[in-house]
């Protein structure tokens, strides 16, 4: 099986409220907006690779339960290779996200008794992908791949969300590191983003921190640099940073030159927060082209 990206991780399904405010202790209050999609961080990379227009496969976990069955016929409807999915009677992981008109959100995650699947629970032997994207949360299949394709074709790239046993045991065995602002200031003890992309440049060839609103800063070997966020009127959060890291796994597939792969996935992430759900927010490669080309020079 030839594709162009293989997402390892986490699915879950996601009910998103929009709410004015976050509510207080004892206070009920009623949603303007709700939408319920598939989620979790590697499902909605490889979803928007496949809203990019690239294919996309995905290995983890979902339980034999209404959820998992929304969940599968969804990625099913967009194209993405379910055939490494494992089914089980754990129940399928549920978000609950409120997302308040400004873009910002909270969210509770309940993953009951599911546990992260055994290494030999997914076989890898008939599948080619140019790039593999892990989010840490099924290490033992992770690291099934990286042994058995150390010093192979297919570039590696983890989205490390938060510190982890599945984010540090891969931090060194991968490519690329994607990391949020929280995975910088939890994995290296600093405030200092510029410090904590060189720390995590030493141990992956290419490091690269995502500030939200901020932009993104990046190492690259002896080479480091900035980019600024694309302008959006956000309205919801959920998910935008799952859609970069699929966005930019799609483009390094495509080989894509350095700077075209970030401005890439920082307009798809951007696009993606201009609508409520993780999914229903994932923008087309037309749509990333069309809002890019209204910057063109500026980025």
């Amino acid at each position: 099986m030839k594709i162009d990206v293989l997402c390892i991780g986490h699915a879950a399904y996601d009910l998103t409220f929009s709410v004015p405010y976050h509510p207080q202790a004892d206070e009920k209050m009623f949603a303007t907006e709700y939408v319920g999609c598939g989620g979790g961080p590697a499902a909605n990379a490889a979803s928007t690779v496949q809203k990019l227009g690239g294919q996309a496969a995905f290995a983890g976990y979902l339980g034999q339960d209404s959820f998992g069955e929304f969940h599968l016929a969804e990625m099913k409807e967009m194209g993405v290779d379910v055939s490494l999915v494992v089914r089980g009677v754990s129940p399928t992981p549920l978000s609950v996200i409120l997302a308040k008109p400004e873009g910002s959100r909270s969210l509770v995650n309940y993953r009951g008794g599911t546990k992260p699947l055994p290494k030999e629970a997914v076989r890898f032997d008939a599948v080619y992908p140019q790039v593999v994207l892990f989010d840490g949360w099924e290490p033992e299949v992770s690291l099934q791949w990286v042994e058995r394709s150390s010093g192979g074709q297919a570039l590696t790239v983890l989205d490390a969300g938060s510190v982890h046993r599945g984010t540090e045991l891969l931090l060194n065995r991968v490519d690329f590191v994607v990391a949020s602002e929280k995975f910088g200031r939890q994995y290296t003890g600093t405030d200092d983003m510029a410090t904590a992309v060189s720390e995590l440049g030493k141990l992956a060839k290419t490091a690269v921190i995502t500030l939200g609103d901020r932009g993104l800063i990046w190492q690259r070997g002896t080479e480091s640099g900035a980019l600024p966020a694309y302008p959006v009127q956000a309205i919801d959060s959920t998910g935008a940073g799952d859609t970069f890291h699929g966005a930019f796994a799609y483009a390094l597939s495509q080989k894509r030159p350095w700077l075209d792969v970030l401005r890439f996935s920082s307009a798809a992430a951007a696009l993606c927060c201009t609508q409520y759900g993780a999914r229903l927010g994932i923008p087309t490669r037309r749509e990333v082209a069309e809002f890019q080309s209204q910057f063109a020079g500026c980025f």
